[in-house]
């Protein structure tokens, strides 16, 4: 059982980092079970321990994991993917996924003999036969065209999938053109991976942060020491782990994440030269963001404060949680320049993302980031540094 997401998960109950909630318990639940499967199973085909019953050779079936933003999703995929011990896996964000399948059937229509599309997924296999996908969901058709016959050839392959989702299988690229054809996928999701709707009895973040001071000034050694108590009220842990967001050809480093929180200081993210495509990606990757060391912007300045407008424009639109210490009130951090004017709107959704009307409904704005600036282009995944 040491394997599993389920110990992890009863442990930061018992120590009071989590309140109990049945629908976390029978996610957890469930992890154990697949990872109890992927124990007993060999791939590769049959062997000796195959024939005696100590092995499968039949791929265990995957799970699906789909409720709204802030039922605890993150975090039971951390558990999981921290702690199985089956190899090889690995663990993308789906739009990163989606992404690096395309690349690879562009090369495949090149020198594939058959389908190419098969090829790419049984290139996937030879990597790993445990993929985790985080926030699974279908934006573009040229996605949806494809998502069946790879998730066709993959599951023949033996790959085992872990996702989570938003929404139920049913609800996937709802309303998108050529619908029709994308139902069977649909029907392949049901059939090789268990569905898990996780209705948790309330958003765990707004439990842990109602009433709660959001935006610290000045961003000072007091400042640190709240929000590494923030960190570890969200997390259940003092401090979290590196991390990298892959995007095509180069890594993000993320000095800190844990439970689908990120920490950052003002420089890795505004003084480097960062884009849309790089906030887009942080915004899809983690449901907070913890960011110190916000200055006083000059004139001198305007580049990083334009990278700071773009930051908070694409975390707002992506309904996530901003915990913030700034050397001042937002209303002062530009107050005169070239871009003063677009950073009155910065100013106003900083104070908005302090509130508790933001947190209550930011799950309606998640999302809305996704099909922007070219959704499934050029989108990152997690990997522990």
């Amino acid at each position: 059982m040491s394997s599993t997401a389920l110990p992890s998960y009863r442990e930061l109950v018992a120590s009071g980092k989590l309140d109990a909630d049945p629908a976390q318990l029978a996610g957890a639940k469930a992890l154990r079970q697949v990872a109890r499967d992927l124990r007993k199973w060999r791939p590769g085909g049959p062997s000796l321990s195959t024939l005696i019953g100590l092995r499968t050779a039949e791929a265990p079936r995957g799970l699906y994991i789909h409720g709204p933003v802030g039922s605890g999703k993150t975090m039971l995929m951390d558990m999981f993917f921290g702690r199985v011990k089956f190899t090889p896996r690995k663990r993308y964000h789906f739009h990163e996924f989606m992404a690096a399948a395309q690349d690879r059937l562009n090369a495949a229509r090149k020198t594939a003999r058959g389908d190419p599309v098969l090829e790419v997924g049984r290139s996937f296999a030879a990597e790993a036969r445990l993929l985790c996908f985080d926030e699974m969901h279908i934006t573009n058709i040229a996605d949806a065209m494809i998502i069946g016959r790879l998730f066709q050839a993959m599951f023949e392959e033996g790959i085992v999938v872990v996702a989570t989702s938003n929404v139920a299988p049913a609800g996937l690229y709802a309303g998108g053109l050529n619908r029709q054809l994308f139902l069977p996928f649909i029907d392949l999701i049901e059939s090789r991976m268990a569905v898990l709707p996780l209705a948790a009895a309330r958003d765990f973040r707004l439990a842990k942060l109602a009433g709660r001071q959001l935006y610290f000034t000045p961003s000072d050694r007091a400042a640190e020491v709240e929000m590494r108590a923030v960190f570890e009220r969200l997390t259940g842990q003092q401090r979290g782990a590196p991390a990298e967001i892959e995007l095509k050809g180069r890594k993000l480093p993320v000095p800190e994440a844990a439970m689908g929180v990120a920490r950052f200081e003002f420089s890795d993210l505004c003084v480097k030269p960062l884009g849309a495509l790089d906030f887009l990606a942080i915004a899809r990757s983690f449901h907070t963001v913890m960011l110190s060391g916000i200055p006083r912007l000059s004139p001198t300045r305007k580049d990083e404060a334009r990278r700071f407008i773009n930051l908070i424009d694409t975390l707002y639109d992506g309904g996530v949680c901003l915990i913030a210490a700034a050397d001042a009130e937002p209303h002062q951090l530009y107050p005169e320049g070239d871009v003063a004017i677009l950073f009155e709107r910065t100013a106003s959704r900083l104070i908005e993302m302090r509130s508790a009307e933001y947190m209550q409904t930011r799950q309606h704005r998640a999302g809305r980031a996704g099909p922007a600036a070219g959704a499934g282009e050029d989108d990152g995944a997690v990997t522990s540094g």
